[in-house]
């Protein structure tokens, strides 16, 4: 199974000008290597056959002919080939000439793509010796013996694999020729260009293409010209390029002086999944163009074959991306807060300290945004409510956390409460399970619901998105507050945040304090501590590593993917941290709880969107409470362990 992934690869090959016959081999030894890799498309430079700079030579009938031979020649060597290749050539079409891509795949020429936009600089003068796509009314021309299909409204298909064509200059246009081909389906887009260097224009190019490619929701695959072109006047550094919805996968060395393939797998069923969020590419009427859908043949690759990692914290960028993401969430989170109190009118806020990662969080957020607002922090009321299972660590870190951010302390133990409730229902205060500790969260909610009551305030929720995702809350209890300034930061997130606050907002005292919360187990210190005083129910001793669940939410959501998709997704972004049979145990834990706990989010409180994934009820997820997880969980027991 391939996975819906598509091997493609941008070649540049070396060129002499004008000399057909070379081009030819060194087009044929690109191919060649790229079938060798297992390569499903591949797309050469625009004019290659001939090479870019003839200039005054296109109107030569000798070398028209010769690159009609050097293409026959391409053609006849893919017999045995099964890759489809985009090679770029002059062709006359009845008295016009047409600078075009010719599809070839297994000894036959599939479709003729003609350029739309020809350049009219001073150092791109093409007019002078082509015509533009929209000048020849032709839908098939004759070529090697055979009458081809040939436009700009072509598409070639291969089940849900669909492929544009444009050439290099139409990308630079206000609506390029991909704009219209995406919107009839194509996913991969395909520029044979021929684009030369100046200063700064290689990072503009990169950057237009990255845009074109997120804004089609579309691989793009560029090869452009590079050494063996003529320095008459210009110079051609041999770009290529590979990108998905706007993230490079592969990229040339510019101004190499040899030939270059790059090859990377790109994901077509991430990009058909996002397209069907986008209802606006259901709009081929919009291009005023009738496509044609050219078949052509692909073999799937084997899924140990695909050439793709991936992150196994997809939240969470790395480098300096970190940092910006960091920063960005934070004030995303402080600004929805800041609205929020002062759409209300209130000037207090009540926040549950319990000493762990997400409490930690929530408290910094209610800082800055007081900050923000001019108010002072003592007006932030910190209430720390030990209970049965609280650890000195957690309760230490709680105390001195609120002293040095100069918030008011409160301090309300809840164990004569909670045992006053266990002899009101009856329950025996031995019997440790989930009433014994959803009585806890229910009775620190009650505490800061009626403290925000007295002192007119908000109670700013704690609970993260992974827990959301999970049901790991208690209904009612953790699960309920005012305004949750969490709710769309993903756990593996927490902790970084946290520790980018420790870094950039508070002093060194503070900071040493927010490193060890970062360093202390995540608990929800529901039951008895141990006789040595420490925590004894891990959170993901019970529910699983949330690096494992914030994964699988992400694919999940973001996608759609299906999964047996996920699975072997993660046992390549975990491999070596975790078994495939721990990961596909906690997967099937996965989907049941993700399915069963959906009643606890179709009634969350108000929160700020952080992210692309969301599950608020009211705008990015959508779920019905009742829905059956049956399928899924049939697709993830049929997973055999290899």
């Amino acid at each position: 199974m391939d996975f819906g992934f598509v091997r493609v690869a941008a070649a540049v090959p070396l060129v002499n000008v004008a000399d057909c016959p070379y081009n030819a081999l060194q087009t044929i030894a690109l191919l060649e290597e790229a079938e060798q890799k297992d390569v499903q498309v591949v797309c050469f430079p625009e004019l290659g056959l001939t090479g870019y700079t003839c200039a005054d030579l296109f109107h030569q009938q000798r070398l028209l002919d010769a690159a009609e031979q050097a293409l026959l020649q391409i053609v006849q060597r893919s017999a045995t080939l099964q890759i489809l290749s985009l090679v770029g050539m002059p062709l006359r079409v009845g008295n016009r000439l047409v600078n075009v891509a010719v599809a070839i795949q297994g000894g036959k020429i599939l479709a003729v793509i003609p350029k739309t936009w020809l350049p009219n600089y001073d150092e791109f003068y093409e007019k002078r010796w082509f015509v533009s796509a929209c000048d020849v009314q032709n839908t098939h021309v004759e070529l090697g013996g055979h009458v081809v299909p040939f436009g700009t409204n072509i598409l070639l298909t291969s089940g849900n694999v669909r492929i544009g064509v444009e050439l290099c200059e139409d990308l630079w246009m206000p609506i390029p020729p991909s704009s219209s081909h995406a919107l009839n389906g194509a996913n991969i887009l395909c520029n044979l260009s021929a684009s030369n260097d100046l200063v700064s224009k290689d990072g503009y190019r990169k950057r237009l293409i990255e845009q074109q490619s997120a804004r089609c929701l579309a691989a793009y695959v560029y090869a452009s010209s590079g050494f063996g072109e003529s320095t008459t006047d210009l110079v051609f550094g041999g770009t290529a390029d590979i990108v998905e919805n706007g993230k490079r996968l592969e990229t040339s060395t510019r101004f190499s002086l040899k030939e270059q393939l790059i090859v990377a797998d790109v994901d077509i069923d991430r990009l058909n999944q996002d397209r069907l969020r986008h209802t606006g590419f259901d709009a081929p009427k919009s291009t005023g163009l009738d496509y044609r859908l050219i078949p052509f043949e692909r073999k799937p690759l084997p899924s140990t074959d695909i050439q793709r990692t991936f992150e196994p914290r997809p939240f969470v960028p790395t480098g300096s991306e970190l940092d910006e993401r960091c920063r960005e969430l934070f004030s995303i989170q402080s600004n929805g807060l800041a609205k929020r109190i002062a759409h209300i009118g209130c000037k207090q806020v009540v926040v549950g300290i319990s000493g762990g990662l997400d409490s930690t969080l929530a408290l910094l957020v209610a800082v800055k945004t007081f900050d923000l607002l001019g108010l002072p922090r003592k007006q932030i009321v910190g209430i720390t409510m030990p209970g049965f299972g609280t650890t000195n660590r957690t309760y230490q870190n709680a105390l001195q956390m609120m002293e040095k951010l100069g918030v008011e302390i409160r301090e309300i133990s809840i164990r004569k409460a909670v045992q006053q409730h266990f002899s009101d229902i009856r329950h025996h205060p031995d019997q440790h399970d989930v009433t014994y500790e959803n009585a806890q969260a229910r009775e620190r909610t009650q505490i800061l619901m009626d403290v925000a009551n007295q002192v007119n305030g908000l109670v700013i929720g704690t609970g993260d998105l992974s827990e959301l995702a999970l049901g790991w809350a208690t209904y009612n209890g953790d699960h309920m507050s005012m305004y949750a300034v969490n709710v769309g930061v993903p756990k593996t997130l927490v902790r970084f945040m946290v520790d980018w606050v420790a870094k950039n907002e508070v002093d060194a005292e503070t900071a040493k304090i927010l490193q060890d919360v970062i360093e202390t187990p995540v608990s929800p210190e529901l039951l008895p501590v141990g006789e040595d005083g420490q925590i004894q129910q891990k959170t993901e001793d019970l529910v699983g590593p949330y690096e494992l669940h914030d994964f699988f939410l992400y694919y999940l959501l973001r996608f759609g993917f299906r999964p047996q998709k996920i699975y072997w997704m993660a046992t390549r972004a975990f491999d070596g941290l975790f078994a495939p049979e721990t990961i596909l145990k906690w997967l099937r834990v996965f989907y049941r709880r993700f399915f069963s706990q959906q009643f606890k989010r179709s009634c969350l409180p108000d929160g700020p969107k952080v992210g692309s994934v969301s599950l608020s009820p009211r705008g990015d997820w959508r779920m019905p409470s009742d829905a059956s997880a049956r399928v899924w969980l049939e697709e993830v027991d049929a997973i055999s362990i290899k």
